[in-house]
């Protein structure tokens, strides 16, 4: 059965305004939840303690507000805390070594509640979030990929592109803070000609894949056993790029593409993923990535809401023991 005892521990930001959404339906339910961001509060009169031994191990967060026993929380939401770093009046090595043991050590703290059912699992979710791995899993699962290269070999991506009758993209193997004339920069999916193609390649690995001639992209996000299927129509080709133009509709989903997205899942040992899709004109749905934390409050009022309540029906039932 479900553990319903104990607290919810939702480790995010504050500025995290999807959070509060889920936040705001446990309430509602009365059960008891605790928000922090450790990369943060723990320089600001937070504190974090843990104890091994022979008794077992103990555990005790304490915020400003609340002091909370780790032993009775019932489920973790890893949500979008802020990246591990040293206190502010730390500089150069030693706000480096700080960062490291505030990782290791408060972020192995949080990752090891043995009772505690996440949502999903930090260490889980870093080893979903390799582009290369999720391409592997998705063709193991029978999801159709388009073809992909990953290369730092000038020579290959040229070849690769050329080859490429429809046309070819490039994407980034991951979203890197990149600013630009001290303004932040987004790179966004694009198309991309052989002749574009410089010596910059050999620098580190890019991912260039053939373009997917698509009739609308598909967003399915994946909450325990229950899947939201949402249409996305959009003039550009990275929809995200001007969300104020796109239009969102629910969209059946194929029983095959169902049945891969959960075996997906299942291998990675997740119970959240954001899943993109490009399907064609033929009705052919093309896996392009899976965002083990993506977002999901953009989709439509109804849709939005009901992801919240699957998320909150989650960390409520806590670990099935």
């Amino acid at each position: 059965m479900a553990d319903t005892s104990g607290s919810v521990l939702v480790l995010t930001n504050a500025q995290d305004v999807t959070a509060d959404l889920v936040l705001r339906v446990l309430a509602e339910r009365a059960v008891p939840a605790v928000r922090v961001d450790p990369g943060l509060d723990l320089h600001a009169g937070a504190s974090l303690t843990a104890s091994y031994g022979p008794s077992g191990r103990r555990g005790i967060l304490r915020t400003l507000s609340r002091s909370l026993d780790l032993a009775t929380v019932r489920s973790v939401w890893v949500r979008r805390p802020t990246r591990y770093e040293g206190p502010p009046e730390l500089d150069g090595q030693d706000a480096v070594f700080a960062a490291a043991q505030n990782f290791w050590g408060a972020g192995g703290i949080l990752a090891s509640l043995a009772d505690a059912h996440y949502v999903n699992h930090p260490w889980a979710t870093r080893a979903a979030e390799y582009k290369p791995a999720q391409l592997a899993a998705a063709g193991r699962h029978g999801l159709r990929v388009p073809e992909t290269l990953i290369t730092n070999d000038l020579r290959a991506a040229r070849d690769f592109v050329r080859r490429q009758v429809g046309g070819a993209v490039y994407k980034l193997l991951w979203n890197t803070a990149y600013t630009v004339q001290g303004r932040p920069h987004q790179v966004w999916v694009r198309a991309v000609g052989a002749a574009e193609l410089t010596a910059g390649v050999e620098l580190c690995p890019h991912l260039f894949q053939a373009m997917v001639v698509k009739a609308f992209d598909a967003r399915v996000t994946v909450v325990g056993d229950r899947l939201f299927a949402t249409r996305i129509d959009s003039p550009d080709l990275d929809w995200r790029r001007r969300q104020d133009r796109m239009v969102c509709t629910p969209v059946d989903l194929p029983g095959a593409v169902r049945e891969a997205v959960a075996a997906y899942l299942a291998e990675f040992g997740l119970v959240y993923g954001a899943f993109d899709f490009a399907v064609t004109h033929a009705g052919e749905w093309y896996f392009l990535e899976c965002n083990p934390n993506g977002q999901w409050a953009w989709q439509p009022p109804e849709t939005t809401g009901a992801i919240a309540r699957a998320i909150a029906d989650l960390l409520e039932r806590g670990r099935d023991v």
